[in-house]
């Protein structure tokens, strides 16, 4: 069902997008995210830490205007996402887990397009760098990476929320409607230690959108490609 709305989303907007356009343009920038989790682990809840993560999230949207109040947008993201959490059996214990992915997001936005909107949609993610640190008593005693592993579901699927505050400055509210993990992997001695983990990441984002790039005018008017910040 998800992806059959992802696919619908999808031929919804490049389908009109192919029409008449007002305008379309790119913005490019970064996020800073302030994550947290959703956590329950062998049936207990589990509280998690706030994790802030400025580096690396870069965001390029494509933009689609319709109307002076109201458009599309879609784009491309690379993001550094993740949470941190105590070990609910060993007291001092606690990890930061991460991961980076690339997402397709695709939403709409209604408002003032120059300034101040609001928008939402929804997003796929592909996770391809997983990476865990193990502290006890705040000491580092563990770190691992793997690339596109087998503890993680193959793709993230999210909702998103946010408000254009100012030209280029967005608020924005991000929920995983999937768990972190994948429950089914099994390690090298056999067990599946996420059997019985659900998680569930949010965050809220302050998004800096610098560089508006292409910018095409609706039929009729003249379209320019110059490159400026915002």
């Amino acid at each position: 069902m998800k992806k059959l709305l992802f696919i619908v989303l999808s031929l919804l907007v490049f389908s009109t997008m192919s029409q008449a356009q007002r305008k379309t343009y790119t913005t490019t920038g970064g996020e800073l995210i302030f994550s947290f989790a959703n956590l329950n682990i062998n049936g207990a809840d589990v509280p998690s830490t706030i994790r802030f993560s400025p580096v690396f999230n870069i965001q390029t949207q494509v933009h689609h205007d319709l109307t002076d109040r109201f458009g599309l947008l879609t784009g491309f993201n690379l993001r550094n996402v993740g949470f941190i959490y105590d070990d609910p059996v060993n007291k001092g214990t606690y990890y930061k887990v991460r991961n980076y992915t690339v997402g397709l997001p695709i939403g709409i936005k209604v408002g003032d397009m120059d300034g101040r909107f609001v928008f939402a949609g929804y997003e796929i993610e592909l996770p391809f760098v997983y990476k865990q640190k193990t502290f006890v008593n705040d000491e580092k005693t563990d770190k691992f990476e793997e690339w596109f592993s087998p503890r993680i579901p193959t793709f993230y699927h999210s909702v998103f929320l946010g408000f254009g505050v100012a030209e280029g400055v967005q608020l924005k509210f991000k929920y995983y409607l999937n768990n972190w993990y994948n429950k089914g992997y099994t390690d090298g001695t056999g067990a599946q230690p996420y059997a019985n983990f659900n998680a569930n990441v949010f965050y809220f984002a302050l998004t800096f959108q610098i560089f508006r790039g292409t910018h095409f005018d609706y039929p009729g008017k003249s379209s320019s490609s110059a490159t400026s910040t915002l």
